[in-house]
């Protein structure tokens, strides 16, 4: 009797502590109609009425999708989006320094102002390729000017020194542009650099090509860091496109008819007619050989009328 009981209760969804303690109370002889009034009153609910009446943890699916995990996961690309579709910058720092102190002084300033275009942009990975002689104290026939820049951006993991020793008294320097050039050509990214790189050009072929596409030119105007909107030329694609993975193709332009109105060449004209947006464009022959077919078109229809019942 007292498994019945339990099994019962148990399917209508009340737990079997509950249930058990009811019946010791109550005794295994009650009633149905007793225990359960006793589960009431103790505030015991079925398991189904305690669901309904938690806050629902579902999640919005889009229509067509599975699961929400495929969800989730776009939505986590869509936050790193605008980051993702930027391409990486490798910034040749000795080429910058030194156009920015007029190729007389090693001016670090230019590449702090180099970096901060950048980062105002949006690129998240930005490295800067120095020789590691700049670490040491300037000289008359080396001038280095705000120095302490290079140790903060190295504080920033955005410095890189390229290896160099003294043998014998003679400095011993790692060649830096073949490090530019590597890292940005790993990372399918933008060298920012005045120097063409003719030498690692002719060692790679793969690197020439890379280092004709990906070769980002610049100019400081008044303290202002500059580089050109036209990177690869005149019809080349635009700064924005160059600088990201995914480019956005620019929308076509009309250039409007010069002849206006007075234009006799209909479809076969390649300029912009904005009277003729909702006219079908024809030349003047097609025109007139339209014209022509529609009440032949007319004749026939009425012939076929009368002679169907």
């Amino acid at each position: 009797v007292h498994q019945s009981k339990l099994d019962f209760f148990c399917k209508l969804g009340y737990s079997k502590q509950d249930i058990c303690k009811v019946l010791e109370n109550l005794g295994q002889e009650a009633l149905e109609d007793d225990v359960l009034k006793e589960l009431i009153r103790m505030g015991s609910k079925p398991q189904a009425l305690e669901n309904q009446a938690q806050p629902s943890q579902l999640k919005l699916v889009a229509r067509g999708s599975c699961s929400t995990t495929p969800g989730l996961r776009w939505l986590g690309e869509d936050e790193s989006d605008a980051s993702n579709s930027l391409r990486p910058i490798v910034i040749d720092g000795s080429n910058v320094a030194m156009s920015h102190g007029n190729k007389e002084v090693f001016s670090c300033w230019g590449i702090q102002l180099a970096v901060d275009w950048f980062r105002e942009r949006g690129h998240t990975y930005i490295k800067v390729f120095v020789p590691l002689w700049r670490k040491e104290p300037p000289r008359q026939d080396s001038p280095i000017a705000d120095q302490h820049i290079l140790q903060e951006l190295e504080k920033q993991s955005i410095l890189v020194y390229t290896p160099s020793r003294k043998v014998k008294g003679k400095r011993v320097v790692c060649y830096d542009d073949r490090y530019i050039v590597k890292v940005a050509y790993e990372k399918d990214g933008v060298i920012v650099s005045n120097d063409h790189y003719r030498d690692l050009q002719n060692e790679n072929p793969e690197w020439k090509w890379f280092i004709e596409q990906r070769l980002l030119m610049y100019s400081f105007v008044s303290n202002r860091f500059m580089p050109p909107d036209d990177p690869l030329g005149r019809h080349g694609p635009t700064l924005s496109n160059f600088l990201s993975k995914k480019p956005v193709l620019p929308e076509k332009k009309w250039q409007p008819c010069p002849y206006g109105k007075k234009c006799t060449y209909g479809n076969k004209c390649k300029f912009y007619h904005p009277e003729r947006l909702h006219q079908a464009q024809l030349s003047v022959a097609d025109e007139l050989r339209a014209k022509t077919k529609v009440p032949l078109a007319l004749g026939k229809e009425e012939e076929r009328c009368q002679c169907s019942p």
